[in-house]
């Protein structure tokens, strides 16, 4: 235990703050972004394992394809190895590991009129992984934990235990890769990110007021899905997309 809490000291000690992009907040993160995207792209391989992936020939797979390529090349991030899953299921969500991986649920295509409201949830899950959302959660987790969760920093082959604690910071379920919530703050943030990167990627993001709008619809009367899932009440969230979108220019 002492050479885990002197491991997170030394963590501690040489974090430097990050910082979002667009919204340019900053943040302590105590994982390097090599070894998150090691642990994103260890975690993909096994969620594929685990899920029912529609083939690349599946026509829903390659509308989502297409439009994250769109995304991911406004992203500028060109160390990710950009991947585009749907599963089979009804859950109505959707998710971006560290390192590009994206996989949607068919539950959620279902729900979106045309390509604009796909790229609205394409920007936002994609945002979660661009602001490091999972890291610094994890990080949080580290600070209130001490060293209690240090190996979980590891590029290694993970115990039980430490997939738990990634899966846990990441939002995800340990069966079919199911996004819990991130913070309120998060997702503002990932809804400002997001929709800066589909306007930037040249969708119309006014689509992205028409897509929450029906998630709010959906959730009315019973409990919401997992992607919205103490999430912002849907009237503060719409309310600030829509004063986000303002400060938008008319072209990207």
């Amino acid at each position: 235990m002492r050479r885990f809490v002197s491991l997170f000291l030394t963590l501690l000690i040489l974090a430097g703050c990050a910082k979002t992009p667009v919204t340019h907040r900053s943040q302590l993160i105590l994982i390097s972004p090599k070894e998150e995207m090691a642990l994103g792209l260890r975690e993909a391989e096994k969620i594929k394992k685990e899920s029912k992936l529609l083939p690349d020939s599946d026509p829903r797979v390659q509308r989502v394809r297409r439009i994250g390529e769109r995304i991911a090349a406004v992203a500028n991030r060109p160390d990710f190895q950009w991947e585009f899953n749907v599963i089979e299921s009804d859950q109505v969500n959707a998710f971006c590991l560290p390192g590009g991986k994206v996989f949607f649920y068919t539950g959620i295509l279902k729900l979106t009129s045309n390509d604009d409201q796909i790229a609205t949830v394409m920007g936002h899950e994609i945002a979660h992984a661009l602001a490091r959302h999972g890291a610094e959660r994890m990080s949080m987790q580290m600070l209130a934990q001490a060293g209690a969760i240090a190996l979980a920093v590891g590029t290694r082959d993970s115990s039980p235990a430490e997939r738990a604690a990634y899966l846990g910071a990441y939002g995800l379920g340990s069966t079919l890769g199911v996004m819990l919530p991130y913070s309120r703050k998060h997702e503002h943030e990932a809804d400002e990110i997001g929709i800066y990167l589909m306007w930037k990627a040249g969708y119309n993001p006014h689509e992205a007021v028409k897509f929450w709008k029906k998630m709010a619809k959906l959730s009315e009367g019973k409990a919401p899905p997992e992607f919205l899932s103490t999430h912002p009440s849907d009237a503060s969230r719409i309310k600030a997309i829509e004063e986000y979108i303002k400060t938008l220019p008319e072209h990207p």
